[in-house]
């Protein structure tokens, strides 16, 4: 018995020892996305100050396709080592419902661990110019009188201009014709052009089309809670006759399931503190549109968990199925 409890001494000193010498080579943080996304631009902003914190190079690992699929698959099966983490936003909360009674090769669930939350950005619902409606109210009004008469337009199926629209028909028990499309680019070609008449798309993406001399598109409202940093003078959605609307993005960080929690709270101590310096917060005002969010692992696992009950619910009454 007492060889039994030595081996076992042995062994909890060896993880504590593992544990506190972490990190003792780079890491690297796999992002499912393009170069040059706002998932990219902040993972970018994190690695580079995260790294500087931990005294190891953080290198991001680009691996785009599937929807982020082929990203999430290779962190699921990384070793749970730490040194492998995922670049994980609002479209991980849409996969269970999106993928129900599919066989996939993760379970965003049992296979992850949330880290911590980062940065989130809002949408903002846009109309065409022919689209007589200058406030949510009006928008609301004429979807009521004309069902299914206006369109609008997406980045394309599951993604998160897709989202919040549903959500949004939802809210305002509204009939609204999805035309998707392969990107938020050609969606937004589209919708200046009259082909569609609304989107609710990421604010950074439409600045250029609804801010200055040119205002080619009208904004009528953000998706957050609150009232944008970036937008300020644009009411919300929620305080314009849909309370409760609230439908942006989040950028946080996963690690695989059954890494030590020693090593998850090296993690979450050293990503919380960066993502609350004033370095992240001028960073991500300056270079990528989004704002400072900074929960904990257990915060993070508690929004994951409610985001993915309501848009589970959108996706049933949508009717949206994963592709």
């Amino acid at each position: 018995m007492r060889r039994i409890l030595s081996a076992a001494a042995l062994c909890l000193a060896a993880t504590a020892a593992g544990a506190q010498s972490f990190p003792v080579k780079p890491l690297r943080i796999v992002v499912g996305y393009q170069p040059g996304g706002a998932a990219d631009m902040v993972t970018r902003v994190v690695a580079k100050g995260l790294g500087e914190r931990m005294g190891q190079q953080v290198v991001v690992d680009n691996r785009p396709g599937a929807g982020g699929f082929i990203a999430n698959e290779l962190v699921a099966n990384s070793p749970p080592d730490g040194y492998t983490l995922l670049l994980a936003n609002s479209s991980f909360a849409y996969i269970p419902g999106m993928f129900a009674g599919t066989k996939l090769k993760f379970d965003t669930r049992a296979d992850f661990i949330p880290v911590a939350l980062v940065a989130t950005t809002q949408n903002v619902l846009v109309v065409h110019p022919a689209v007589p409606a200058k406030s949510v109210r009006e928008l609301v009004a004429i979807a009521r009188a004309h069902p299914g008469k206006l369109s609008y337009a997406s980045g394309g199926i599951g993604g998160s201009t897709h989202m919040a629209t549903e959500l949004f028909k939802s809210m305002t028990k509204t009939n609204i014709l999805h035309v998707p499309y392969k990107g938020n680019g050609p969606s937004i070609v589209d919708l200046m052009s009259g082909q569609v008449d609304m989107t609710i798309a990421p604010i950074p993406a439409m600045l250029p089309f609804i801010s200055g001399g040119a205002r080619k598109l009208r904004a009528l409202a953000t998706t957050g809670l609150k009232r944008s940093a970036m937008l300020p003078d644009l009411p919300t959605i929620a305080d314009s006759g849909v309370p409760g609307y609230d439908a942006g993005s989040w950028y946080g960080y996963m690690l695989p399931a059954k890494t030590p929690a020693a090593i998850v709270s090296t993690l979450e101590r050293d990503i919380m503190a960066f993502g609350n310096s004033p370095q992240f917060a001028e960073q991500l005002k300056n270079g990528v549109g989004c704002e400072p969010s900074v929960l904990s692992s257990e915060k993070f696992r508690e929004l994951i968990a409610a985001e993915t009950q309501k848009w589970g619910k959108i996706i049933r009454e949508a009717g949206i199925k994963g592709e």
